[in-house]
């Protein structure tokens, strides 16, 4: 799989667990639900945006590389 198509499917799947979180988060009110979305959603924003900006690096690196090669 090309880091794009990586790229594209990885933020495919954060918006839909904020697509899937915002239909469940008003149903599941209490404090277990605090803590999941302040441990495991809210932070894969961030993550999600750095591994993104790494991959659109590793790919401009990866085809300078190729072409420099050929």
């Amino acid at each position: 799989m090309s880091l794009p198509t990586s790229r594209t499917r990885l933020v495919a799947a954060l918006k839909e667990l904020h697509s899937r979180w915002s239909t469940l988060s008003p149903k599941w009110r209490d404090a277990v639900a605090k803590s999941f979305e302040e441990e495991h959603v809210a932070p894969l924003e961030g993550k999600v945006r750095a591994s993104v900006t790494a991959m659109e690096h590793m790919h401009d690196i990866v085809s300078r590389a190729r072409r420099e090669c050929e």
